[in-house]
């Protein structure tokens, strides 16, 4: 028995002193824990459980020349809602139905939605509900004095989650110009101004709860979000409106591929409206891509003008030279120069050889002159600005091509002529327009620009001036001439289909064949790389008033549907005419009149109608329904109104209704669609 009993003594020693470190271990741990790696265990409970997030800033606005916004940052918020923690029975109970009833008013689902919504969320614990999406500024303010979300964060549970979206007031118009700085790169104005346009992002502090879900921790920011600074651009709302539509409406006329519009200031340079359209699968259009800059094309006969003009300064001919046609066809080294008209225009001057677009005419007169030194021709191009880049901020700029006999690669027997009517050649419209407007500038070549200024703050940080890259192209006797004869083509040439007595214009109309590479037709016929009789680029591109040049414009249109014409006489300068005449009908200048009389009875009938809607007396307030936004601001603040718009195109509403007594200084709000 003494035996067993020290036995069973010894095993209980061993337990208590199993039990005895165990505990020391138990002591020192915590020991450790609490005194020694305390803080380590706090600093890993507090990242687990609490955050810094970041507060993105408002990236800076794009602005209009007369302060329209083009782009700008808009406050978004995700509303949600701590039913357990923050609110408490009573004032729930209390409070719910007059919530429900505010929610229902402003998103217009019933109020026993929201009511059961909510109890059920309160039943089920719901830490994170979700009450609204996209909330935007004005609203996120009306919610939290609604009742229960009045109380703040902690007393009811109100959890606002703030985002910053991209948005356009105008809408999608010159889209393309405007640009972004986002997922998709850098493009345009704001791909271009990035760095100058980002704000500093402020920080707040977040908590988590339940579902690995964040909440913020109070009303309060830690730092406040310092928005980005502002970029003024040259563009005119006005004018881009008129462009973006005179432009739709040709390309949806002739179901063409694609197309763009782009007007320019002659003494500034500025950028007063680019449009850039592109077609869909379903025969819509969109700012698709900046073909204005991008692509680069061979022009067709809007190049001839350059060719005039080398020939002319350099004094190898007169616009009185005479050239032989022919019978309007020609071969050079086995390949065809062919005139539109057929059986050709005979014997003509050099001026008349331009005005009704003679291919021989030009290309003969070229040859002669140029086909033992076109070196020289080539220098003259480089002086137009046809052999580099402009050069733009924006990125994306197509680069041109130009031939040159030092290439004896790529120089062949037949590059100087097919050159001197716009084929073999590649520049951008951009390019093509710029050349124009440094005739109508009296020589003076500007860089077209997008930028006006820099603001922070309101406070102009930087001026972008007039940037000369040649200050005289040509003679002051060769530009006169040239502006002549580019006058009589609207006048008695290729373009006088628009020509009117009231108003002036000056250009060159232009019609290439697209050169495509090896392909197949509709019923899998492989067809040889070349020239298509089916393709065509029409354009026009010139300058108004003729003898005062204030703008001057380029109109492009890519593959026209050719049983509807593909002439730049028919596509294109219809366009130029419109985006002129409704320009001068909407912002005159030198007192001009237009009381135009052409074939476009559609678009004359609408400004002969408009003037007479404007010069009549008021003493009740019209009706403006239908009508263009642009034009119904026009005549509603002339007769007195203030006006507020929404929207982009024609008015479908009006606030004061046609028919009320006018009250001048009134305002007025159109809905426009």
């Amino acid at each position: 028995m003494a035996t067993q009993k020290k036995s069973i003594l010894t095993k209980f020693y061993i337990v208590a002193a199993f039990m005895t470190l165990f505990l020391l271990a138990i002591i020192f741990r915590v020991v450790n824990i609490q005194y020694v790696q305390g803080e380590k265990y706090k600093k890993l409970s507090t990242e687990l459980t609490i955050k810094q997030d970041t507060i993105r800033a408002n990236k800076g606005n794009v602005y209009a020349a007369d302060g329209n916004l083009l782009a700008t940052s808009m406050s978004k918020f995700t509303i949600r809602m701590d039913v357990v923690a923050a609110v408490k029975n009573r004032a729930f109970q209390k409070n719910v139905a007059g919530l429900s009833k505010e929610l229902s008013k402003m998103f217009g689902k019933p109020v026993m939605h929201y009511k059961t919504k909510l109890i059920t969320a309160k039943k089920r614990k719901n830490r994170y509900l979700l009450i609204a999406r996209n909330v935007g500024y004005n609203d996120y303010l009306k919610m939290k004095k609604f009742p229960i979300f009045n109380l703040g964060v902690y007393g009811g549970g109100f959890i606002a989650e703030h985002k910053t979206v991209r948005a356009h007031p105008i809408g999608k118009i010159a889209e393309r110009t405007i640009g972004y700085d986002d997922y998709r790169g850098e493009a345009g104005i704001e791909g271009a101004f990035a760095d100058y346009m980002q704000g500093e992002n402020g920080l707040r502090w977040k908590q988590k709860i339940a579902k690995n879900q964040w909440k913020p921790i109070s009303d309060v920011n830690e730092k406040e979000p310092i928005d980005g600074h502002d970029v003024i651009t040259t563009i005119d709302v006005n004018i881009q409106d008129i462009t973006h539509h005179a432009l739709l409406r040709q390309l949806e006329y002739f179901e063409a591929d694609h197309g763009c519009a782009v007007v320019m200031e002659t003494a500034t340079g500025e950028i007063k409206a680019i449009s850039n359209l592109g077609r869909t699968s379903k025969g819509k259009y969109f700012e698709k891509r900046n073909y204005a800059l991008w692509e680069s094309h061979e022009p067709g006969s809007t190049f001839k003008l350059a060719s005039l003009m080398a020939a002319l300064d350099d004094k190898v001919i007169d616009t009185s030279t005479v050239v032989d046609t022919e019978k309007g066809k020609i071969f050079i080294h086995n390949r065809k120069v062919e005139d539109s008209k057929r059986g050709g225009y005979g014997k003509i001057s050099a001026a008349r050889a331009f005005e009704v677009s003679s291919n021989v005419g030009i290309v003969k007169l070229i040859r002669e002159h140029y086909d033992d030194r076109p070196e020289k021709f080539i220098n003259k191009l480089e002086k137009y600005g046809f052999t580099k880049p402009i050069g733009f901020q924006i990125k994306g700029e197509g680069l041109p091509y130009v031939p040159n006999p030092k290439d004896k690669k790529r120089w062949s027997k037949i590059s100087l002529s097919w050159m001197s009517w716009g084929y073999g050649i590649s520049v951008t419209p951009m390019q093509t327009l710029m050349f124009y407007n440094a005739v109508a500038n009296n020589g003076v070549m500007v860089k077209p620009r997008f930028v006006k200024e820099l603001r922070r703050q309101d406070k102009t940080e930087k001026i972008f001036k007039t940037e000369i890259i040649n200050p005289k192209i040509a003679s002051d006797e060769t530009l006169k001439k040239i502006r002549k004869v580019m006058e009589n083509v609207v006048v008695k040439g290729t373009a006088e289909n628009i020509y009117s007595s009231n108003f002036s214009m000056a250009g060159k109309t232009g019609t290439a064949k697209k050169y495509l590479p090896k392909h197949k037709d509709e019923n899998g016929n492989t067809i040889a790389a070349g020239y298509s009789n089916k393709h065509y680029v029409a354009s026009f591109a010139g300058f108004f008033p003729a003898d005062n040049p204030k703008y001057s414009c380029i109109v492009v249109v890519h593959d026209p549907d050719k049983n509807k014409g593909y002439y730049g006489a028919t596509v294109a300068a219809p366009i130029f005419k419109e985006i002129a005449q409704k320009i001068y009908t909407t912002t005159p200048i030198d007192n001009q009149s237009v009381e135009d009389k052409v074939e476009f009875l559609s678009i004359e009938n609408q400004y002969i109608k408009y003037n007479k809607i404007i010069n009549k007396e008021y003493t009740y307030v019209p009706n403006v329904k239908g009508m263009p936004g642009m034009d119904a601001v026009s005549l509603l603040e002339n007769i007195g109104l203030k006006v507020k718009i929404t929207g982009v195109g024609k008015v479908k509403h009006q606030s004061i209704q046609n028919g009320e007594r006018l009250v001048k200084g009134a305002t007025i709000i159109l809905k426009l669609s």
